[in-house]
């Protein structure tokens, strides 16, 4: 199931969500309030930026990303570092929750065709265990059989937002591209965590450790497993990996694909660039509240700095780890510095796109034709058939 770009419509319904769930969980003050900050920066602050970017800037002195991309991409973009950088956390994390995201993926579905889909065929279904202690979706391609592959994905979200529903798009499309790059039953188990500042470390990860404990009750063999994640997602997988190889190596997964992970929670190598829709002060910011009472350089909060070679050589997935990132986005230094770091104790491949932060989810919805949308998941299906079936 690969949908179409989002639209002028989608992004009409999704307001109409979102604005019901802003009204039901912040209130019509806070609301219209963020709505009026919002204003100089929608009325001319953008646009004028927009125009002196993309028409009165030679192209020579262009980004890469502000040549390749289309008006609509440049808009959403802006958009979205606004949101990111100047919006309050309560407001973005109702951007993400279950409410807003799974109504309009629904709508999505229609509006393409996929009714049978939406009254026959469940393409997910919550999991809940342990009271509440772990939660996550499970999407599978035939929920009567064993799946031969098992892709235990982390969401991002600076450790403050996202839900595993905001992914769901992105999650069941990748199944289908599984399912075609020839896995007979291809299943993704995308784990929820607690949020900061509900919850600081240790508590996230000791929940995704958790969520991979439930994945391997259902495959039995780590050999049928790949961790995934983005952004903070992929700090927390990251950390996994590190506790497993220091605790049980042999619970190993066959192998990683990283999606622009936060190798370094705080480092000078985290850089804003004028493309990229994140901004490191606010990351950096999420960062410090996550460590809670740890220090930042702890390699159980932050991977990046785990020097030890003899422990990364004991965390390291049998198949290797596939990074993919922007070459300008604000994680390139320190996604290549762990990367150069890793390549001496096992397989690592850097998958660079001329593009920005997490983006074969975002070429999912922001891509102007099937091809360019897929492209992303292709390319990381297209790997993770190589390491599992054809070696």
């Amino acid at each position: 199931m690969l949908l179409g770009q989002v639209s002028w419509l989608d992004i009409l319904v999704f307001v109409v969500f979102l604005t019901w769930r802003l009204l039901r969980d912040v209130g019509i003050y806070g609301t219209v309030v963020c709505a009026i900050r919002a204003l100089p920066f929608l009325c001319w602050r953008m646009p004028i930026g927009i125009i002196k970017e993309r028409y009165l800037t030679k192209q020579s002195r262009q980004s890469a990303f502000t040549r390749r991309s289309t008006l609509f991409q440049a808009l959403a973009i802006a958009c979205m570092r606004y949101g990111f950088t100047y919006v309050p956390t309560r407001i973005n994390r109702v951007f993400f929750t279950k409410g807003v995201a799974l109504p309009f993926l629904r709508f999505r579905m229609f509006r393409h065709g996929y009714i049978w889909h939406l009254r026959h065929r469940p393409l997910w279904r919550e999991i809940n265990l342990n009271k509440g202690a772990m939660k996550g979706i499970w999407i599978v391609e035939d929920d009567t059989k064993k799946p031969d592959v098992v892709i235990y994905y982390c969401h991002g979200g600076g450790f403050a937002m996202g839900t595993c529903y905001f992914y769901l798009e992105f999650l069941i499309s990748w199944v289908s591209i599984l399912k075609k790059s020839g896995f007979s039953n291809p299943a993704i188990f995308a784990v929820e965590y607690t949020l900061i500042p509900d919850k600081t470390y240790p508590v996230q990860l000791q929940e995704i450790i958790s969520g991979y404990n439930h994945v391997l009750s259902i495959t039995g063999d780590p050999g049928k497993v790949v961790v995934s994640g983005d952004s903070a997602g992929g700090t927390l997988i990251l950390s996994l990996l590190l506790h497993v190889g220091n605790r049980c190596p042999q619970k190993k997964p066959s192998f990683a694909t990283l999606i622009s992970p936060w190798t370094h929670i705080v480092s000078k190598l985290n850089r804003d660039t004028p493309s990229d829709f994140l901004s490191v002060s606010r990351l950096h910011a999420y960062g410090r509240l996550y460590a809670g009472s740890e220090k930042l350089w702890n390699p159980m909060v932050s991977p990046g700095f785990c020097m030890d070679i003899s422990w990364w050589r004991k965390a390291m997935p049998v198949r290797g780890v596939h990074f993919y990132f922007g070459s300008e986005e604000i994680f390139y230094e320190s996604i290549k510095a762990l990367a150069k770091r890793l390549s001496g104790v096992g397989s690592v491949v850097c998958c660079e796109d001329e593009s920005l932060h997490a983006w074969p989810f975002a070429v999912l919805f922001l891509g102007t034709h099937q091809e360019e949308r897929g492209r992303g998941l292709q390319r990381i299906s297209s790997d993770i058939a190589g390491a599992l079936l054809h070696t």
